[in-house]
């Protein structure tokens, strides 16, 4: 496992793991994260097994933008654009998609981390570090501590700035909003 600053330079780095197939550990604004490439389900995997994670608990995917949201498919409707508003930021949304399904969807407030992500074409699945039922790392070492050995990068970014998980809510085709998990933001 390296553990590298999370600049620039690394973040190219963390890019060519994560396109290749590779699981890096993220900072986020929320909380460290440990993130792959969506068309490597073999990396999903690989996170689900570290984690412990029960397979029918769905992993979010991390946007590098509002636009590359509804470019995966989320259905755009007025409710779903002022839902979006919260972004970037510290709102998981689980929205309709045009695929048939729902899908959970976040920008973060983190400009590197955007970076990164636009880096491996505009998304990450991503989910907490931490092992399934236990509290998420907020540092890099915390994260270093309990997956490290397991992923192929650590990018420290220092502390997360807010240190709570993000606020999943869903949102209805009918424009209704169920809070799956109060997080930092209070919808």
């Amino acid at each position: 496992m390296k553990l590298l600053p999370f600049n620039e330079t690394n973040v190219a780095v963390a890019a060519e793991i994560v396109k290749t197939g590779g699981v890096v550990i993220v900072p986020t604004e929320t909380v460290y994260g440990v993130a792959c490439h969506p068309d490597f389900p073999e990396a999903l995997e690989r996170i689900r097994k570290m984690k412990g994670r029960d397979r029918d608990k769905p992993f979010q995917l991390l946007a590098s933008s509002v636009e590359a949201v509804w470019t995966d498919g989320a259905a755009r409707s007025p409710a779903a654009e002022q839902a979006a508003a919260n972004w970037p930021g510290a709102l998981t949304l689980v929205l309709p998609t045009t695929k048939g399904h729902t899908e959970g969807y976040r920008v973060p407030d983190l400009p590197l981390l955007q970076r990164l992500i636009a880096l491996c074409g505009g998304l990450l699945r991503c989910t907490s570090v931490n092992l399934s039922g236990e509290p998420p790392a907020k540092d890099a070492r915390e994260a270093a501590a309990v997956l490290g050995e397991a992923v192929d990068l650590v990018l420290d970014g220092g502390p997360a700035r807010l240190g709570v998980a993000s606020t999943v809510a869903a949102l209805g085709a009918d424009g209704s909003v169920t809070i799956l998990r109060q997080g930092s933001v209070q919808v």
